[in-house]
């Protein structure tokens, strides 16, 4: 009897207030969760919109200057945003130069780094990532080690086996009485064909691979070779692009080795043709932003459609 009757008073009395207590602040301390989560968001919506903007800057500036007149740039209160937009300053500074050759040789070269690069490289990556031999741990240390060394350090050698490579622009045996790879595409295209940081960006993806599908495959009786261009390869397209576009971006943009090595106006590349608004007396600053805009759209719209990719290839080949 004096259960029944505590129970039928707890009745009356209404719900245990520990229990309304404890649910009520759940959802005070969720809805706290969402505002915060909400906050933080929006801080870094701004933060992230402040960089991009400030990233962006030098760009926008590029192409404002690209349309403006010369008189306009010459006046010391221009404005921001153009008063007249000359867009003929694309048609004057592509009639100022060959680009279309330049524009020409600056694509042959990219692709065939490119290409040679997915081709060797990969092999290369896949070989010290994935076959067990003594000399793979020596190598790769000393790719790394050449990763330290810096480009203008090697300019010279590089310049120097080109000039006197053997059986190659009149050349002897010896390298010597002609002028080697200097104004080719042997000498334009192969000494940068490859480089370490891509072997080691493919070795990191090679490596992440799964080794149970190796063994299996040989097993089976597959070739290292089948291996790695039919089972591994394709299991790292993501890779692949990333590296495929720093490779096309590298010859693209590439202007001290062009101009080291070419001597003719029909090797020159894209980024040597800007030169000749920049003259003794004075620099055509239009038309060479304008010509400056035309040699970085191509590259600005691969990374913008390339770009999800591009993260992706970085993430999953573990760099932080």
């Amino acid at each position: 009897m004096t259960d029944i009757s505590s129970l039928q008073q707890k009745t009356a009395e209404g719900p245990d207030r520990s229990v309304v207590g404890g649910s009520h602040g759940k959802r005070l301390h969720s809805a706290s969760r969402s505002r915060q989560k909400r906050t933080n968001g929006i801080v870094l919506a701004v933060v992230l919109a402040i960089v991009s903007v400030l990233m962006a800057a030098p760009f926008i500036w590029m192409f404002l200057t690209s349309v403006r007149t010369p008189q306009e740039l010459a006046d010391p209160n221009m404005g921001l945003i153009p008063q007249n937009w000359a867009w003929s300053n694309y048609i004057e500074a592509f009639n100022a130069a060959p680009f279309a050759i330049y524009a020409r040789n600056s694509l042959l070269l990219a692709l065939s780094q490119t290409l040679a690069t997915l081709i060797f490289g990969s092999a290369c990556g896949y070989a010290i990532a994935k076959l067990r031999f003594p000399a793979a741990p020596w190598i790769f240390g000393a790719f790394l080690a050449s990763m330290m060394i810096p480009f203008y350090a090697t300019v010279i050698p590089q310049f120097l086996i080109v000039r006197f490579m053997p059986f190659f622009g009149g050349n002897n045996i010896l390298g010597q009485g002609g002028s080697g790879w200097i104004d080719t595409w042997w000498g334009l295209v192969v000494p940068g064909a490859i480089s370490a940081f891509n072997i080691f960006l493919f070795r990191q993806f090679y490596v992440a691979a799964p080794t149970e599908l190796i063994e299996a495959a040989r097993i089976d009786g597959v070739s290292e070779f089948g291996i790695w261009a039919k089972i591994i390869t394709p299991l790292i397209k993501p890779g692949l692009l990333t590296v495929a576009l720093l490779s096309f971006e590298q010859g693209w943009n590439n202007f001290l080795w062009p101009l080291l090595v070419t001597t003719s106006e029909r090797l020159r590349v894209i980024q040597l043709g800007l030169s000749v608004f920049r003259q003794e007396a004075g620099t055509d600053f239009h038309l060479l932003m304008a010509g400056t805009t035309i040699a970085a759209v191509p590259m600005i719209i691969l990374f913008a459609i390339f770009q999800k990719y591009f993260v992706n290839g970085f993430v999953s080949s573990g760099i932080k």
